[in-house]
Parts: C-alpha cells; structure tokens; sequence
C-alpha cells in the first residue's frame, strides 16, 4: 500500500527487506537495515520505519524500546495506516485487545480497504465476542474478495454467531429443510456418522419415528457400546412408557450383541420388582465372575432407589455366604456345572465393603475390606477402598496411610500416585503431597513449580483449600489466583484457532470452542478455587493480618515470663520461617531470570514475548489494600456463569453486607431464593438483612421504597424473630435447618441460649450425617454460642465419638493410644494437632457457606 510519507527508490528497497525480514522472522538483519534508513538525516524520524523497528525489537524481548520507537513514529506521521497497525500489533501482542482494536480502525481510517487490517480487525472482534463488529468487518472482507473461498466461510459464519440462522441457514429450527438438506448434500460430507446422528436426531423432533428405527439400528451396528443410540432406539420405537417392552428390546440386543455390555447394564434403570431382582442377579453374577473393578461404580447410579439398593444387598450377601460354603452363587446353582472361580469371593468382598461404605456402615464395611486384603494382599484396589472407607469415616490420616499403602505397591502408578497426594492434601499435609507428585514431575524443577506450569488445577484447588484450613491465607490465595491464570490463558490460547479452523475448515469443532470458551468458568475448578478465594478476602476484611511493624510494637514491659517466652519463641520461629522464605525466594528469582534469558533467546527465534505476570507473594497477598474489591473480582465471573449455585449469591451477599450495599444484597437473596428458597444459609442471610434494615436510619426515600417492595418476598410481613420461628417449625426435621434457626436464635434472642444449644446437641430427627456434627461442634468450640461452653462441647464430643467412632475431630487428640498409633503410621502428630487446631476454630465471621462445610462436603465426595 502507498505510504503518506514516502521514501527515495533507494530507501523504499530498503523498508521492504525490512518487511520481509519482519516476515522471515529474520529480526536482527531488520534492525541492520532500519539503522540504514535511520541514519540518513533527511529520514531519522521517519515514521513507519520507526514503527517497524519497534515491531522488530518487540519480538526480540526489547519491549520497552519497541513502544518508544512505535509512539515516535505514530507522533511523526499520524496519518499512516503502518504505524496505528504496527502500534496496534504491539497492542496486541501485550493482549490489550481493546486497544489493538481501536489502533486497527485509526490504521482503517487512512486505508479502508486494507485486507490485512480487516483480516486482524476481525480476529480481536470474534477474540472479544463484538459480534456485530465481526459481522460488519466480515462483510467488507467479503465484498473487497468475493471470490475467495474464506471469504464466504467468514461471512456465513458471523451471521451464525449473531444468531441469524435466515442467513447463516443453520441451527433455525427449520428442521424439515435441515433433513432435505442433508439428503441432498449426505454425499459431500466425509463425516458420514455425524450425517446419520443428525438425520435420526431431525426424524424425531419431526415425529417421523419409524424413520428414526432403521438410522439408530444402524448405529447401533456401528456402535454397540454407545448408551445414547439405545436410548433413542427405545424412543424411536416410542417405548418410554413401558418398561416391559423395553426389557424385551434390551433382550433382543443382549442376543445380537453377546460382549456389549450396554444392553446388560440399561434394563437396571428401567426395571422394577422380579423384573429388576432377575436382570441384577444375572449383571451382578457377570461382573463377579470376570471379576470387574469398577462393577460398584457402574452399578453406583442405581442407589437412589431404597428398594433397588435392598434387593443389591440381599443377592450379594446371598453370593458371600453360598460362595464360602459350596463355591456357588447361590445354594440352588446346578452342581453340575463347574465352580464359580476363586476370585468371585474376592470381588464380592470388594462389592461389599464398596456397598456398605456407600451406606456409611463403616464397621461392615472394614470387616468386608479387612477380608479381602487377607485373602489377596497385593491388589491395590483393596488398599484404595479401605483408604476411601477411612476418608468417609472422619479419619483423613488413617486414609492416606492406606493411600500411602496402595502407591507403595506399584510406584509407577500416576494414578495412584495422584490419589495418594490428594489423600495427604485433605490431611492438610501439602510439603509431603508436594513430594509424592515431585516422583512424576520433571527433573531439576520444583514439584510445585513444574504442577503450576502443567496446570494441574486439581492439586492447585486442593492445596488452596489445604491452605485455607491451615489459615495460611496469603499460599491460599496464591493457589487461587495461579489457577485465575490457567483460565486466563485458556481463553487467549483460543487466538491461534480462529484462523487455523476457518482455513481447514473445522466449522462445527470452531463453534463448539467459541461457546466452551464463552462458559469456560462455569467450570468446577474455577468455582472451587473462585469460592475459596472470596471467602478468604472476607476473612481478611474481617480480621486483618498486622504488619512486621504492628507485631513488634507488642508492650512486653507488662508481660509475665512466661507469656514472654512464649513470645520470644513464636518471634524467633517467625524471623527463621522469613529467612527460610527470603532464601526460597530469592532462588526462585534465580530461576525466573534464567527462564526469561530462555524466552528472550526463544524470542530471538520468532515468538513474540508474552506480558510479564506480577510475582504471586504470599505475604502480600495475605495484606492486601481492599481485600472486598479483591473478592469481587474472583466472583463476577461466577454471578455470570455460575448463577445456578446458590453458593455464588449467599457469596455475593456477604460482600456487600460488609460494603453497606443494600439493593446489592436484596439482589443477592432474590436469585439465591429462585435457586431454593428454604436454604438454611439463606434464611440466615435474610434474618442479618432485616435486622440491617430494621436498624438503618438513613436510607434514601426511593431507595426505602424499593427496598420495601423487594423484601415482600422475603419477609412476607413478619419480623426476624417471627421468621426464624417459623423456619425452625417448618423445618424441625432437618439438622442443617435447626442449627441455622438455633444460631440466628441465640443472635436474635441472647436470653434462649440454652434452648438454642438444647436444639442442635439434642436434635435426634434424622439420621445423624459426619458433616452435620462436625459443623455443630466447630460452632460451639469457636464460640458462636457464647462463652463458657466447655461442658456444652465435651458432651457433645462424647456423643459425636459414639456416633462416629472413627473421627478423627471427635477423638481426644492427646490420647498416649493415638499418638502411638500415628507415630506407627508415619504420620506427624504436630501436623494432625495443627489440622484439628485449624479445624476446630472456625471463624464465626466467616459467609454460611462455612469453611468446614466445604471441607467436609468434599471429603464426602
């Protein structure tokens, strides 16, 4: 293109080597000829020359140099579409997407027909989901190529993502044009089983189901093992209100497809009564036999029916007892045939202990286990499972010994080695997690470093939530945000696709990335890490860290000597922990310099350099100058894409109950309200939202009458004592209900304190639940109950460690019998006395979706 300021033949030779220098990624010999250019005088403050210069030493790590370079040119000639693209490349490069935008339509401005620009206009507006930008980009680059393949692709595309299915003609709704369409075109389209998944989906929405019939059949042939053709069989056959006939189809494909495992494994779902006990026994039977692993997980979904779960129970302690006594299933097996195999008495304890340790019977379940790891001691499933029943128990170090157990058995086991460190991780133990995994990371790196870089967001999220109960806020947070990192470079690793798709032409694959990416924090990961964060900033605001300077201003004149020892020692631990850390840290600096010496040389190959991230420092993490503002941050993208938990609003609430934001908070408890209005968590935070306006004098008019129409649904006209009364009556079943009336209780009523602590260590409704008690006791240990309620937890303590003997918070961690016991288990006492310290003081200003609650919810999982 023709430039605004041009140069002398000679020189103009010149700048285009440049380009194609820049373009060969020959960047040093770019730099040569830009000095020639440059040095002349007459064209020392050429623009474009300047810009490219600058574009060359951004590629080679130079980044300071190159925006000075590109800023002088862009002042020197303004007008020239080269230095607002190159100034926009730059842009780019440090992905400030909007700002690259507005530099391509400054550079637009001056040369509007400029395929390059458009083409890189279009990549950051589809990067930054400007839909209607895309669309309008996409239009001019098909009338200035109209003839170009990509060019058509483009244009159809953007009105695809717009939602204009009349001009994109796809995904209208049209689907008797769909159907003809794939008819006419089935024969062009290499990808013959998305042609007929398509056709039978089509033929069912359009009632045409003995179409549907011979398509899915097809498949089936296809795919024997695939549960989704079945389905859509049974309902082309318009068979989903009669379970016997779909027994009778299910029986027909178990024929036709002897070793497919499908047709045996659906009739459980839809069978009931002798029908069901028949086609388990026979399931059961297989799976024994063969001896499958995963046979209890397969069978795992069919445990939310009582009845189901009984008839699984009887058949298989039926198998137990007949295979100890005559080496059959069952007494009535015919004797003529052969014996079932010795490890059909092994898989049925697995089942069993698997079976019972589901029903939280823990003691059958040991007892099931036990005898599988006496009959075979070398199957490391068994050491797994017992690891798994301990877990579920309340027992997180006896746990992991049995984890620690299985991945001794076979140390180049990934998996087991992953479980092993997840199990030590639950027991708060991260250094010797760190260590497991540092078996399977690379050599010479850091574990810790090398599962950052792999993103391994599994044992980030475990650790930050390890660190959490620990109350290392600052390493929690660092967690946190490392894996805020992974997602952010998700989302921009997405730039390199959208031209690689549109050019192979991988339409279908390219949309389905755009919309994973448009949810892409919805992810469990993100939410794990996103809720722990938030709720370690509140922490934060509630209870600010002091400073080095606030802790050493500590009167000791007027303490005694012991209290100044004690002071003395917790100092001297304090100044080595620093130094340890200072060290670390400065290590760390080493190796960061020598990894940014190998990106500069990568530089030098032709990769430009990626923006510089701040250092995650725990200690200034942990202090931070508005830990709420912080919190935000982590939860704006739940409100966005994790608006279907009731966690991410009682969340919100919490935040801005502490910022005085009150419509904020009415906002808050109507979405949680829409989720499930009887949330005991809710109905807490609407009792501290009534009493805030019960006790607010200040509220602007319009914002009272608001305020008064809002809370309608949530007050329906009774005040905080007449509301809690009411929940506790609704809900006196319910042990998760009670102790949340029975707080808001003492709250609202300090004078019913007893009958608040009567409520919730007398409630005898339900089946008492670990995590339950667990909250219970830390509820009453932390104080949120009054003062002096010593005798209060030692006697709920007592009828906790009936309840659930294997726990370890309700076990007296000072017990001579359980120190030997670990100390035999090679586990650190102090490291289990500072996880139950940690455990046992939760913070009562912490949200309802309490610290413990997490850990225990996810210990259960």
């Amino acid at each position: 293109m023709p430039s605004s300021d041009p140069l002398p033949p000679k020189e103009s030779a010149l700048f285009r080597k440049i380009l194609k220098c820049y373009e060969m990624k020959q960047y040093k010999n770019g730099l040569k000829l830009a000095k020639q250019i440059l040095s002349n005088p007459k064209f020392q403050e050429h623009g474009e020359t300047l810009a490219m210069k600058g574009l060359t030493l951004n590629c080679l790590g130079r980044k300071e140099e190159a925006y000075d370079h590109v800023r002088r040119g862009l002042r020197n000639d303004l007008r020239s579409h080269v230095c607002w693209h190159v100034y926009g490349l730059l842009q780019r490069s440090d992905k400030k997407y909007d700002e690259a935008i507005k530099c391509y339509r400054n550079a637009l401005r001056w040369e509007k027909d400029n395929i390059q620009i458009l083409r890189d206009l279009s990549l950051l507006q589809i990067q930054m989901r400007d839909l209607e930008g895309y669309n309008e980009t996409r239009s001019q680059l098909f009338q200035l190529r109209p003839s170009q393949h990509a060019s058509w692709i483009g244009f159809a595309m953007s009105y695809h993502l717009l939602g204009d299915f009349e001009m994109a003609n796809s995904e209208s709704g049209q689907v008797e044009k769909a159907y003809k369409h794939l008819e006419d075109f089935a024969y062009q389209i290499v990808d013959k089983l998305a042609v007929k998944e398509t056709m039978g989906e089509l033929c069912l929405k359009m009632g045409r189901h003995s179409e549907a019939v011979p398509i899915y059949r097809e498949l089936l042939q296809r795919n024997p093992e695939n549960t989704m053709y079945y389905k859509k069989y049974v309902e082309a056959c318009e068979l989903l209100d009669k379970p016997t006939e779909q027994l009778d189809v299910y029986r027909q494909f178990q024929k036709e497809f002897p070793s497919s495992i499908c047709p045996k494994r659906l009739p459980l779902d839809v069978a009931s009564g002798e029908d069901f006990r028949q086609v388990v026994d026979e399931y059961l039977r297989r799976g024994l036999r063969k001896g499958v692993p995963p046979l209890f997980v397969n069978m795992r979904s069919l445990y939310a029916h009582p009845e189901k779960v009984e008839t699984i129970e009887r058949l298989v302690c039926g198998y137990y007892d007949s295979l100890q006594e005559c080496g059959y299933f069952a007494p009535e097996d015919d004797p003529a045939e052969p014996k079932e195999p010795a490890s059909a008495l092994l898989w049925t304890l697995y089942y069993l202990a698997q079976h019972f340790d589901y029903l939280r019977q823990t003691e059958k379940a040991l007892k099931y286990i036990d005898a599988a790891i006496e009959h075979t001691p070398t199957l490391i499933e068994l050491f797994v499972t017992k690891g798994r029943i301990y877990k579920h128990s309340g027992d997180p170090y006896e746990a992991f010994r049995w984890l620690d157990e299985a991945q001794s058995l076979d140390t180049a086991d990934r998996y087991i080695n992953s479980k092993c460190a997840k199990y030590m991780l639950r027991a708060n133990m991260v250094n010797e997690a760190e260590e497991v995994c540092g078996k399977f990371t690379r050599e010479g790196v850091l574990p810790m470093e090398n599962l950052n870089e792999m993103q391994c967001m599994w044992f980030q999220t475990e650790c930050a939530l390890a660190y959490q109960r620990l109350e290392k806020w600052g390493d929690a947070l660092k967690k946190c945000h490392e894996v805020d990192r992974h997602f952010s470079e998700i989302i921009e690793d997405q730039f390199d696709f959208h031209t690689y798709c549109m050019r192979k032409m991988t339409l279908r694959a390219y949309v389905g990335l755009l919309r994973l990416e448009d949810i892409l924090r919805r992810h469990p990961f993100y939410f794990k890490a996103a809720k722990c964060a938030v709720e370690v900033y509140i922490r934060l605001y509630d209870k600010p860290l002091k400073t080095e300077q606030q802790t050493e201003e500590i009167d000791t004149e007027n303490l005694p000597p012991s209290e100044l020892k004690k002071l003395r020692n917790k100092q001297r631990k304090a100044r080595k922990k620093a130094e340890l850390e200072s060290a670390q840290a400065a290590q760390a600096q080493v190796k960061k310099e020598h990894r940014n010496k190998s990106r500069q040389q990568q530089n030098a190959d032709g990769d430009p350099e990626a923006p510089q991230l701040d250092e995650l420092i725990p200690d200034k993490l942990a202090r931070p100058e508005d830990p709420l503002e912080k919190a935000i941050e982590f939860l704006k993208p739940l409100q966005a894409l994790a608006k279907d938990y009731i966690e991410t609003h009682l969340l919100a609430f919490e935040i801005y109950y502490r910022r005085g934001k009150l419509l904020l908070m009415l906002q808050s408890l109507k979405r949680a309200q829409k989720i499930d209005a009887n949330d005991p968590a809710l109905h807490a935070a609407v009792v501290r939202f009534r009493d805030v306006l019960d006790k607010a004098n200040d509220i602007h008019p319009h914002v009272r009458t608001v305020l008064d129409r809002g809370t309608e649904c949530l007050f329906h006209g009774k005040t905080a004592i007449e509301l809690n009364t009411a929940f506790l009556n609704a809900n006196a079943t319910s042990m998760r209900h009670v102790f949340e009336g029975a707080r808001i209780m003492y709250q609202l009523e300090p004078d019913k304190r007893e009958i608040a602590i009567n409520l919730v260590t007398g409630f005898e409704g339900e089946q008492l639940k670990l995590e339950e008690c667990t909250r219970v006791f830390n509820s009453l240990n932390s104080g949120e109950f009054g003062a002096d309620t010593a005798d209060c937890v030692a006697a709920y303590k007592k009828k906790c460690s009936r309840q659930f003997p294997y726990a370890v918070i309700f076990k007296d961690i000072q017990s001579l019998t359980y120190l030997q016991s670990l100390a035999e288990n090679h586990v650190d006492a102090s490291v289990v006395q500072s996880s139950l310290e940690c455990t046992q003081t939760t913070p009562s200003s912490m949200p309802p979706s309490q610290l413990l609650q997490e850990q225990s919810s996810s210990e259960l999982k």
